[in-house]
């Protein structure tokens, strides 16, 4: 099955200024190694040199777009695609970039952070979602990514990542989905209903509320005033799995979230039909970033 394009989803007007503002920051004065290689029309060959999820095209396209370079992407650059360089060579081209050669290597280091980590994230959610579709083929939930990114503007690269490799973004920013987690519960006096009904009556019936739970009790309540989503966080699987149930069977309708401390090799012990969502931080803030070079050729 071709994997999804999601460049569309990418906002270029906004992207464009950020990704302007990574190459000020990169060469905020003098270029001597510029001065060196002049501004002579080179070739670049653009490698994946590690396995796993090619991601990040748009990202890259971008920053050579903004330096006039030109990028021609092989048939193998396909987006989502998990790719294993050759053992002999140990090399995948991926493209070949064309300008001047200062502009090449100007643009070289911020290319190459980007697509290195955004393919980290990708490789990250691909493997987990492979190995549930695996272990549970009728479990019809999904794995989510957490908002625990890189802060400022590179978060877009991280959770364009999760969706590439297969998983779910969770909430954008504080402004797509309301979560009351337990410090909000706290700040109102530790009234769940409260502060549910109040949130509800700022959202509207647009917004999801979500509210993290540590006990059945909590989650009772949460679902009664109203929220949509319950977390279930920091539990044991099969605490997890008997609150799930028993929160289902009163209230079918909501989305129960399983969340706190799993990681790739935990995961599989919460999965149940009444599990929903299992989300995992480490998949935005433990990845491996995958190896990527780019080389002028002579």
């Amino acid at each position: 099955m071709t994997p999804t394009d999601f460049s569309t989803l990418l906002p270029q007007t906004n992207i464009q200024p950020i990704i302007r503002g990574w190459l000020n920051d990169d060469m905020p004065t003098f270029d001597v190694g510029g001065l060196v290689v002049g501004s002579a029309p080179k070739k670049a060959i653009l490698y994946m040199k590690s396995p796993g999820v090619f991601a990040g095209k748009p990202f890259v396209d971008a920053v050579f777009d903004i330096l006039d370079c030109k990028v021609t992407w092989e048939a193998v650059a396909v987006e989502g695609t998990y790719i294993e360089p050759p053992v002999y060579e140990g090399k995948v081209a991926l493209a070949t970039v064309e300008g001047p050669a200062n502009l090449l290597l100007r643009a070289n280091r911020t290319a190459l952070n980007t697509i290195s980590r955004c393919s980290g994230v990708a490789t990250a959610c691909y493997l987990s979602s492979q190995k549930m579709k695996k272990l549970f083929p009728d479990w019809t939930g999904a794995v989510a990514g957490t908002r625990k990114t890189t802060p400022g503007a590179f978060r877009i690269v991280e959770k364009y990542g999760l969706m590439i490799g297969g998983c779910n973004t969770h909430r954008l920013d504080l402004s797509q989905m309301t979560m009351l987690k337990d410090n909000h519960i706290w700040s109102c006096g530790g009234d769940i209903t409260k502060a549910v009904k109040l949130a509800k009556s700022a959202a509207g019936f647009s917004q999801k509320i979500e509210v993290e739970c540590q006990s059945l009790e909590e989650a009772l309540e949460a679902a009664s005033a109203g929220a949509d989503i319950v977390m279930l966080d920091n539990y044991t699987p099969e605490e997890l799995k008997f609150d799930a149930k028993k929160i289902k069977q009163i209230h079918p309708h909501v989305i129960i979230e399983a969340s706190g401390g799993i990681t790739y090799d935990s995961m599989d012990k919460y999965v149940c039909d009444s599990v929903d969502i299992i989300s995992r931080g480490d998949l935005t803030h433990g990845y491996s970033c995958l190896d990527y070079s780019l080389k002028i050729q002579k």
